[in-house]
């Protein structure tokens, strides 16, 4: 999450502070007006563009350049966070994509997390036609050079002209100034198509290599290049598989090919030690294995390149063939288009500014990031086990449970319940194949898919699905880490690093969040057990739902690792952030708030309603002042960090506090400050991790978001559109109707759902299912009589004075 030395003019915000908080609060929306995003008093009006046209896939791939939203990040040496997106052109879940490749990085780490494309890098090495979930290790890549080019990884990279670059669902092009040269990409369901425009020359070619780890690469006949990659150390990232086939439209006329001996520091050849390239020579292995092919070219010719990928070689050809041998480009262009515009179309939005529906569609793009099709039904595919099969149905890939199954399971929910019954029977048949249910990173949270599409009225078998997720929860020897401790104690300890170094500690158990995390899943498992009949099960998960007050000292008032012994972790101070140690990724402050199935239980255990919403405001005002550098840990507002996952649902909080003003104010400023602010546009506030951070976009922007999405509940915020139409996927249509609304009147004056009174800062699925029309009064102050009555808080474990 490069900045850049122009920036945006934009009015410096508010010192904030509360009460001087509240104060900074009301006041935003003097302060966005004033914004040159947005029109000062006339309403703006809805774009005559299609939806699809208005989304931006390079959204996402820059940082912020604000230095009070991006704290103390990132460490010396590395690159700031941006949301770590990709522009390249894919289709809905696609398992392969055309991507640019703008960050070499064999050659570099450049922040904390390997990315293909990073928007203010200056020059181009390449473009892969498929490959893992984060991109810089896709293979094989794929370079258009003119002229003399070097052995990877020395790529020859060009400098290419921002003007040129350009993103749409489904298409990216771009301009290589330095070899004349211009590379547009699409893609169709299983295959990438490059089409390269050369110049005049005689050396018009085109490498084709694999990266570090090698393989086998083979030229076959003059139109073919296929190959091997080794196995990476990520197996199950790699959805499309280690093989793949290249077609060529046109012959080329000479060929050759290549593979490099990486060397060691010391050596006289240096790190990237030493090449061998043999032209004629059809195959190849080692590191960085590769073919070249050279064209003749006259200026406009065109070559294009077809891409496909498989777990054997014949099913990379198989997929190329699906796809169909008419090697159209363009037609494959509007094929692609046509399937995003399906897709936008089942939500549209009107008023709002055109940057707001520009971002809309850019973050609705990126949410459909994950998970990855792996065959349609009727296709070969190779499960977990390694053996071939033919799907019944859509087959899935993992989902990133820790980061979307927080908000965009939801959303999948509401507009695809068809796929989001293909992906649980795809987490399912993955179950029994590896004997446990996917975890994903961090936490059990596969849970959170089944119990919140049961309580939303979609078909399955959650008997079948229950038998595994009870196994993960209650087998020690399972994929909960430190279950047994979790299971005797109720909470997991921790281990005091020698010499108890500075922040953030990349080692130990997390175990304050580990647990916080496991209560939760637990309190949706009871939830399953008690729909299943199984009331022993669920007496006992709802007991150990309430684990997460074990991690709570309320000596200082905030969640805290224990040690074996049970002793408090000390010294502790909750504005330092951890990777590993006590919390996760985040600091005590944005840990707290980690309860999002009893916040009433948070409530409680802070000393009660006033109290609540107090220690909120001060998380929200307290300067961020770490000494230790988190990259996690950009997009703040005081101590939230938007850039990442365990606190994204806190400014909704203030929901069940009785004050729902506030979760108003404070999401029209975090959809107006932490996206696209910086002066690209395109800046995210941290890391997408596959449709996380974008999914909260869209939800926040529509009006509502899932706190807990275990649960059919959603928390009403401030819609930034005027009309919102919600296509559901199950036929019926959820529309919002925000009346008087502006960037100025973001407050919820008062409110209707199908004409009736409706007092709740939330509604539940129930209240939408059939269809529905929720009216919204907006104004410029807050009512804040509306959504406080006690009775109105949203449901929690816990009843209010419990």
């Amino acid at each position: 999450m490069t900045p850049s030395t122009a920036r945006f003019r934009r009015l410096r915000s508010l010192k904030r502070g509360w009460p001087a908080a509240i104060a900074s609060i009301l006041a935003i929306a003097a302060v966005v007006s004033l914004d040159p995003g947005h029109a000062k008093d006339a309403k703006p009006q809805p774009s005559a563009k299609s939806t699809v046209d208005l989304a931006n896939p390079l959204v996402g791939t820059a940082p912020l350049d604000r230095q009070e939203w991006i704290g103390n990040s990132p460490p010396p040496g590395e690159l700031l966070y941006s949301g770590m997106t990709s522009p390249g052109a894919s289709l809905p879940q696609s398992s392969t994509e055309a991507a640019p490749v703008n960050v070499n990085a064999d050659l570099s780490y450049p922040a904390g997390v390997d990315t293909s494309y990073f928007y203010g890098q200056p020059t181009m090495f390449g473009f892969t036609g498929g490959g893992a979930t984060y991109g810089a290790r896709a293979a094989p890549m794929i370079s258009p050079v003119v002229g003399d080019w070097t052995v990877p990884p020395d790529y020859k990279a060009s400098y290419y002209d921002k003007a040129t670059e350009k993103a749409s669902p489904g298409y990216y092009t771009v301009d290589l100034a330095t070899f004349h040269t211009k590379v547009e990409l699409t893609a169709t369901r299983w295959s990438s198509m490059l089409r390269f425009t050369f110049p005049a020359s005689h050396r018009s070619n085109v490498v084709v290599n694999l990266r570090r780890m090698g393989g086998d690469v083979e030229v076959v006949g003059d139109h073919t290049i296929r190959g091997m990659a080794a196995a990476g150390p990520r197996p199950e990232r790699d959805s499309d598989g280690r093989y793949f086939i290249a077609e060529f439209s046109r012959p080329f006329a000479q060929f050759g090919s290549f593979y490099a001996n990486p060397g060691e520091a010391g050596h006289s050849h240096g790190l990237l030690g030493t090449s061998d390239v043999q032209a004629d020579r059809r195959t190849v292995s080692g590191s960085y294995a590769g073919a070249y092919v050279t064209f003749d070219t006259k200026a406009g010719d065109q070559v294009l390149v077809r891409v496909a990928h498989g777990r054997s070689a014949a099913e990379a050809e198989d997929r190329l063939k699906a796809d169909g041998t008419d090697a159209n480009f363009d037609h494959a262009r509007e094929q692609a288009r046509a399937e995003w515009a399906q897709l936008f179309d089942r939500v549209q939005v009107s008023g709002g500014t055109p940057k707001q529906r520009m971002l809309f569609y850019s973050t609705l793009y990126h949410t459909f990031a994950s998970p990855r099709l792996l065959a349609h039904k009727g296709q070969h595919f190779t499960n977990a086990d390694g053996k071939d099969q033919i799907a019944s149905y859509d087959r899935y890939g993992p989902v990133p449970f820790w980061d979307t199954g927080r908000n965009q399971i939801t959303l999948l929910m509401l507009l695809a319940p068809k796929v989001v019954q293909d992906i649980m029977q795809s987490e399912l048949d993955a179950a029994r194949e590896r004997g446990y249910m996917n975890t994903s990173f961090h936490g059990d949270h596969a849970v959170f898919l089944y119990d919140g599409a049961w309580q939303r009225g979609i078909e399955f078998d959650y008997a079948a699905a229950y038998e595994y997720l009870r196994k993960n929860a209650t087998d020690p020897k399972g994929p909960r880490g430190y279950l047994a401790e979790y299971m005797k104690n109720g909470w997991i300890s921790d281990i005091v690093p020698p010499g108890n170094p500075s922040p953030p500690y990349a080692a130990g158990k997390a175990g304050a969040a580990t647990t916080l995390e496991y209560a939760w899943d637990d309190h949706a498992l009871a939830d399953v057990a008690r729909r299943l009949g199984k009331a022993d099960d669920a007496a006992m998960f709802e007991k150990r739902a309430a684990n997460y007050r074990n991690v709570f000292d309320k000596s200082v008032g905030f969640i805290r690792g224990r040690t074996e012994d049970g002793k408090w972790i000390s010294p502790f101070d909750p504005g330092e952030p951890y990777y590993n140690f006590m919390m996760k990724e985040g600091s005590g402050w944005s840990t707290l708030w980690l309860v999002p199935h009893d916040v009433q239980g948070l409530i409680d255990l802070l000393g009660g309603r006033d109290a609540f919403n107090a220690k909120l405001d001060t998380f929200f005002s307290t300067p961020y002042t770490a000494k230790g550098i988190c990259r996690d840990c950009t997009g703040l507002i005081g101590q939230y960090v938007q850039g990442n996952q365990p606190d994204q649902q806190a400014a909704y909080l203030y929901a069940w506090g009785g004050q729902p003003w506030k979760t108003q104010a404070l999401t029209r400023r975090i959809l107006q400050d932490l996206y696209g602010s910086d002066a690209s546009g395109n800046a995210y506030p941290g890391m997408d991790d596959q449709g996380s951070t974008s999914s909260w976009y869209v939800l926040s922007a529509m009006g509502f978001y899932p706190v807990d999405p275990a649960t059919p509940d959603y928390i009403i915020g401030s819609p930034i559109f005027d009309k919102v139409r919600l296509s559901m996927g199950n036929g019926k249509v959820f529309e919002i109707d925000a009346r008087n609304n502006s960037a100025k009147n973001m407050y919820i004056q008062s409110a209707t759902l199908n004409g009736k009174p409706w007092t709740k800062p939330w509604f539940s699925h129930a209240d939408i299912a059939n269809g529905a029309t929720l009216v919204l009064t907006m104004g410029p102050t807050p009512n804040k009589t509306w959504g406080a009555d006690p009775h109105d808080a949203p449901p929690s474990m816990s009843a209010a004075g419990q």
